[in-house]
């Protein structure tokens, strides 16, 4: 059957009082196996530093809870317009997720850390239901006067696979909806991928090391299976909708709003089996990335304690522009 695509009207078409804007959104619903409903943008705004989450930032561990991408993102876009200055621009950010982030009503404040001509620091706030959510912290590094040289992080990047090649991981596989289905995905079926933790050359889908051995501890087995070496997995993005309507990203929400799934792309275990969640994001920006595709080459990592650790490297179709990490809580599922 075709798939047929649903358009929804922003919610500033209609005339709307403010208590209607900010109550939470209707849930995603699915016509049918093969028609997916399809938001118009991940938020609408609904007041001061105030907006309403739409189905389309549902993550895939609940249809409740926001995928990390879309509030980093937001975050990022509060940071940038906080006492904003041309001679700046944001480089770093990191994001402490406090709690699952509610498909719903949320507000973010700002504040300075930390000003400064050369570098300075800002911090954003993320509520809902009356509790934070998300804390995050940019820096913003001055721009040069004059001209610096260019330390390139590899080479150009393998191009954008056309779309059904490659084999996604199983976490991908749960059914067009929320923010998977908001997000385009072409996932790499050739061996280019790179090493993000070290920049060692890596096969996607291969260990990083032939030859090592996984170092083997007192629960190197789980579930019958034999501890193994981190894979490189690849993965080609982009966004179907924008962040807010009719509103263009900047460079480096349009990171964040997918850097987070890196811990996806990059998946050392089966999403059936074991939940891995992160708890944070990191991610540097050496240059703002150009273009609307963005490379995530990712491998996660994993201890015997539970704790995971997921790099990415983050490339434009010109070449590396930054590096992502997330700190992973890894699971058994009962």
């Amino acid at each position: 059957m075709k798939r047929t695509e649903w358009a929804v009207a922003p919610l500033g078409a209609h005339a709307m009082t403010p208590g209607a804007l900010c109550r939470p959104p209707r849930p995603l619903t699915l016509l049918s196996g093969s028609i997916r409903f399809v938001e118009s943008a991940f938020y609408e705004p609904a007041g001061h530093d105030c907006y309403v989450a739409t189905a389309a930032t549902a993550g895939p561990w609940s249809p409740d809870a926001q995928h990390g991408g879309p509030p980093s993102a937001l975050a990022a876009r509060a940071l940038e317009r906080h006492e904003p200055d041309d001679r700046q621009r944001l480089a770093r950010v990191t994001v402490d997720i406090l709690r699952p982030i509610p498909v719903g009503k949320v507000s973010v404040r700002t504040s300075t850390v930390r000003p400064g001509r050369r570098i300075a620091l800002a911090e954003a706030v993320m509520e809902a239901d009356g509790q934070e959510v998300l804390h995050a912290r940019g820096w913003r590094i001055e721009r040069p006067a004059g001209a610096v040289p260019v330390i390139a992080d590899g080479g150009p990047p393998a191009p954008v696979p056309p779309e059904g090649n490659g084999t996604p991981p199983q976490i991908f596989r749960r059914g067009d909806r929320g923010y998977l289905a908001s997000i385009e995905w072409r996932f790499m079926s050739a061996d280019f991928a790179e090493l993000a933790a070290s920049g060692r050359p890596a096969e996607p889908g291969r260990p990083a090391e032939p030859g090592r051995p996984a170092e083997v501890g007192p629960a190197a087995e789980l579930a019958g299976q034999r501890a193994s070496t981190a894979q490189v997995r690849a993965a080609w993005t982009r966004p179907r909708i924008p962040l807010l309507p009719d509103e263009q990203s900047s460079p480096m929400s349009r990171v964040l709003l997918v850097a987070d799934s890196g811990s996806g792309v990059g998946a050392a275990l089966a999403s059936t089996d074991f939940l891995f969640i992160n708890v944070d994001l990191a991610v540097t920006l050496p240059r703002d990335p150009v273009g609307e595709w963005l490379l995530l080459e990712s491998v996660t990592s994993v201890g015997a304690d539970g704790t995971g650790l997921a790099m990415t490297k983050l490339s434009d179709q010109v070449g590396a522009s930054g590096r992502a990490w997330q700190t992973l809580l890894v699971a058994p599922r009962s």
